[in-house]
């Protein structure tokens, strides 16, 4: 069985814990929001969400993209800066990573756009990893998997679903989302999300197994 995110800190490239909660801070007031309400919605504590204001406390991957969902916005809004040109050029050593130390990253290819909820990544998954259940987007968001290499776990609503490399697969971002790696090589996948939703959204169906 794939072992379980450890809540020990993780780490990101390129980001301090100050700007960070001041991120988190911008973010959270700009939407009128308070601590306790953010709380509720994203599933952190609000002693948490309070010590990762402050700049105290480095929150684990899974906490940090719980955090961005609970503000409707993506991972890579809370870490990066605002461009705006028609053509944007991340080098390979501009790009942010994010670390979790029970063995997982996640790149951000994709930069931060004015006014658009996308994310980009390629993430890697150690061998026997799970990096734990993300919570549903905004109604109507959309997620794309691809996977360069290894076996993905991939798990909707309960619903489990083996991928190989090669693999590719869309599935309505509103709704509960895992993924593990059980196999023992690393396993290596490319995700696209548009976590912006929109009024009419889309039915997330469940409509059978596929674990083959």
């Amino acid at each position: 069985m794939p072992r379980r995110t450890k809540s020990t800190r993780g780490r990101t490239q390129g980001f301090t814990l100050t700007s960070l909660g001041d991120r988190v801070r911008a973010e959270r007031e700009r939407r009128n929001m308070s601590l306790e309400a953010l709380s509720k919605k994203c599933s952190v504590s609000r002693s948490m969400l309070s010590a990762v204001e402050r700049g105290t406390k480095a929150p684990t991957i899974l906490v940090l993209d719980r955090i961005a969902t609970g503000l409707d916005t993506s991972l890579a809004r809370l870490l990066g800066n605002e461009k705006r040109s028609r053509v944007i050029l991340l080098r390979h050593r501009q790009q942010k990573v994010a670390r979790d130390p029970s063995g997982w990253q996640r790149r951000i290819l994709s930069p931060v756009l004015p006014g658009v909820e996308f994310e980009f990544m390629r993430t890697t998954i150690g061998p026997d990893v799970n990096a734990g259940v993300f919570l549903p987007h905004a109604h109507g968001s959309r997620e794309y998997v691809a996977v360069e290499s290894g076996s993905l776990l991939l798990t909707l609503d309960g619903t489990k679903y083996k991928l190989r490399a090669g693999d590719s697969v869309y599935y309505d971002g509103d709704c509960l989302h895992a993924f593990a790696n059980p196999n023992k090589v690393p396993c290596v996948y490319y995700l696209a999300m548009d976590v912006s939703g929109d009024s009419n959204g889309t039915e997330h169906r469940i409509v059978g197994k596929d674990s083959r």
